[in-house]
């Protein structure tokens, strides 16, 4: 009993010592800790590490209703160097820089549709892009019809704050050439197939594909294949048989999802409480979006290893909640099912069948 007596006495004498040691050095130890995330990061192309191959960052798995844990929908990919992001809504560019996606290789904005959840973060994208990347031209910003009206209207809304970055910076960090973005509206041809090859060279294919989200009209997933590896990003949709039978084979599918049966309650509780319009925007999303069961059997049909949600209604505060936004998803899929969080990556090496799975 003494030894234990004496052995309780010593580690209390350790911690105080410890904790008077730290409140000694607490400036010092905050200083280094400092100058080792410098140098771990500022300046550090942390993509550099990473394999050939194609490789997803989750930079936003929010939809419009508030959320303190998603950004607004936004997916960056890497195709061996070259980079692209899909869709930006808000918060989704501050996401990309904390999970050190090469925003100076970006190459290619891609949106779906022009809902403002999926475009709202153009603005601090672009700017970023043409301060960060050094960019002697504008940013492409490829989309459906409409989009050049969208990315003017950002050029406007930023053209005065790019004149006090150039007056401030000078013209070789920026260039008035590389400002704001272009616009590039793609038009996919009538008829039962529904997408186009919008991009293609020897590794890297980028295919738009018509999904349905009316009365938002056109609206496009893509599928993007590199060397032997691909995705498909459905954008918002309903249960889509175009977008299955494009997404075929595909190795990971990120698909948009919302829990018809959650947002019904919600709606109801709304409902009860006198709040008619809330309740009636509850029961007006239900038509244009596909439930995770639903996303489910478009993964199963495709033959996809693993399907990943994205632009996730309603929000989930506790991840306990994923069962019941799951529902019988994992009975319909024979794959892997993840509900997606900001700061996921997924690396899909070439040359291999495996999918790793990361947070940054």
């Amino acid at each position: 009993m003494i030894w234990l007596k004496r052995g309780l006495i010593g580690l209390l004498g350790l911690a105080v010592i410890a904790i008077i040691g730290f409140n000694l050095f607490k400036t010092q130890i905050a200083e280094r800790a400092f100058q080792r995330a410098i140098d771990q990061n500022a300046g550090v192309d942390r993509s550099a590490a990473l394999p050939d191959g194609l490789h997803v960052y989750l930079c936003g798995t929010g939809s419009p209703m508030p959320d303190a844990t998603r950004a607004g929908p936004c997916l960056g990919v890497l195709a061996g160097d070259r980079a692209y992001v899909f869709d930006v809504g808000s918060g989704g560019t501050r996401n990309l820089g904390a999970m050190g996606f090469p925003l100076a290789k970006l190459d290619t904005v891609y949106l779906t549709h022009l809902h403002s959840d999926h475009i709202d973060g153009l603005g601090e994208l672009l700017t970023l892009g043409w301060i960060g990347g050094n960019r002697a031209e504008p940013m492409p910003v490829r989309g459906p019809t409409g989009t050049e009206g969208v990315v003017n209207g950002f050029n406007a809304a930023y053209r005065l704050d790019s004149t006090y970055r150039i007056a401030h910076h000078g013209t070789e960090v920026a260039n008035p050439n590389g400002f704001g973005g272009a616009p590039d509206e793609i038009t996919i041809p009538a008829g039962p197939g529904g997408q186009l090859v919008v991009f293609e060279d020897d590794d890297l294919k980028i295919t738009a594909i018509r999904v349905d989200h009316a009365p938002i009209d056109p609206a496009f997933g893509y599928r993007i294949d590199y060397k032997d590896r691909s995705i498909s990003i459905s954008g918002d949709t309903i249960y889509q048989p175009r977008f299955v039978a494009a997404s075929e084979g595909v190795d990971l599918m990120l698909h948009e999802a919302l829990s018809k049966g959650m947002v019904q309650t919600i709606g109801a509780a709304l409902e009860e409480r006198g709040l008619r319009n809330q309740a009636t925007i509850f029961e007006d999303i239900l038509d244009y979006h596909t439930d995770p069961e639903e996303a489910a059997k478009a993964a199963q049909e495709a033959g996809v290893d693993h399907l990943v949600y994205y632009h996730i209604v309603p929000q989930l505060p506790v991840k306990l909640l994923e069962t019941v936004f799951l529902g019988d998803s994992k009975s319909i899929f024979d794959g892997k099912i993840t509900v997606g969080e900001d700061g996921m990556i997924f690396t899909l090496p070439a040359g291999s069948d495996k999918i790793v799975k990361s947070k940054s």
